[in-house]
């Protein structure tokens, strides 16, 4: 599978770009932008979400990206960043051809989820190009509850102005797309078992899947714990990557076709690598949602 370090040509940042095989000339794909969490880096979230590892069966391209700002701990933030983003997404399209994308996902890890939904909510370039948005432990729309071991010892729990969401839910964003949310269990007190966005589109109640049982851990961790002799984390933080159970639920008949689906990866917490399994039920959700909306975009901005 071809594998290249790419340079965005506005900003001259790089980022990493997955392809299939033999991509054939109108083969279409499922572009993903996979985004890392605070204090992470692209390299990190390559090995958390290996979308790549599933790009030959799939057809995926994924460009992975790093953010810019580094203190006190890099994250996504301002205007450089999006702008950033919206070049990488402008220079694939350019690579590929518009034509050829039938979905474009947004997926993001904890801050990187937490962006995603920002820019569902307030750019308009993503809102009208977006198909998918893969929450990664990045926020959930609806009620959900962090624990508070996911802050301590390690981290403060946020001050957050009156009116704000609680830490790990999501803004419900003003534009259609498919939502799948995906969790440790000890990261959240429990999963409710409604979503909104489900009601929004008029789905059914929520149906369990067949559990998803991984024999082999996932490719990575938060690598400033569990040394010996270092620091420990929580199970709500993360531990060691490790085999594991998730569960799936759907929602079903939702309008459009819409993929609205969660997932709980059992005794697992933040910062455990997705193990190969889940990482490509979550794939598989992905490539069974409409697409579209980038085609759609593409033509309107070129009439214009």
């Amino acid at each position: 599978m071809p594998h290249t370090s790419e340079v965005e040509a506005t900003s001259g940042r790089k980022f990493y770009l997955d392809v299939p095989d033999a991509l054939g000339p109108d083969e279409p794909v499922t572009f993903i932008l996979n985004l890392h969490g605070g204090g992470s880096v692209g390299a990190w979230q390559r090995a958390y979400f290996p979308a790549q590892d599933y790009a030959n069966a799939y057809r995926l391209v994924i460009a992975t990206p790093s953010a810019a700002t580094k203190e006190p701990a890099r994250r996504w933030v301002g205007e450089a960043d999006d702008a950033h983003l919206r070049g990488i997404v402008r220079q694939v399209l350019g690579q590929l051809g518009a034509g050829r994308v039938k979905a474009f996902w947004l997926v993001g890890h904890s801050q990187g989820g937490m962006t995603s939904n920002r820019l569902l909510r307030e750019d308009r370039f993503f809102q009208e190009r977006v198909d998918g948005w893969l929450s990664l432990s990045g926020g959930r729309i609806g009620p959900i509850e962090l624990p508070e071991s996911f802050f301590s010892p390690h981290r403060a729990r946020p001050q957050l102005p009156p009116g704000s969401p609680r830490p790990g839910q999501a803004v419900t964003p003003d534009c259609d797309f498919s939502f799948i949310f995906a969790s440790g269990e000890h990261e959240m007190v429990a999963l409710p078992e409604a979503s909104p966005w489900a009601e929004k589109y008029g789905a059914g109640p929520r149906e369990r899947q067949a559990d998803i049982v991984d024999t082999a851990p996932g490719q990575i961790h938060d690598t400033r714990f569990g040394a010996e002799g270092g620091p420990q984390s929580t199970a709500a933080w993360g531990l060691l990557p490790r085999p594991g159970t998730a569960r799936m639920w759907v929602y079903p008949g939702a309008r459009g076709g819409r993929v609205i689906a969660d997932v709980v990866r059992l005794d697992k917490g933040h910062t455990e690598g997705l193990e190969p399994k889940v990482t490509e039920a979550l794939i598989k959700l992905i490539v069974s949602a409409p697409g579209g909306k980038i085609q759609q975009a593409e033509a309107s901005t070129a009439r214009a």
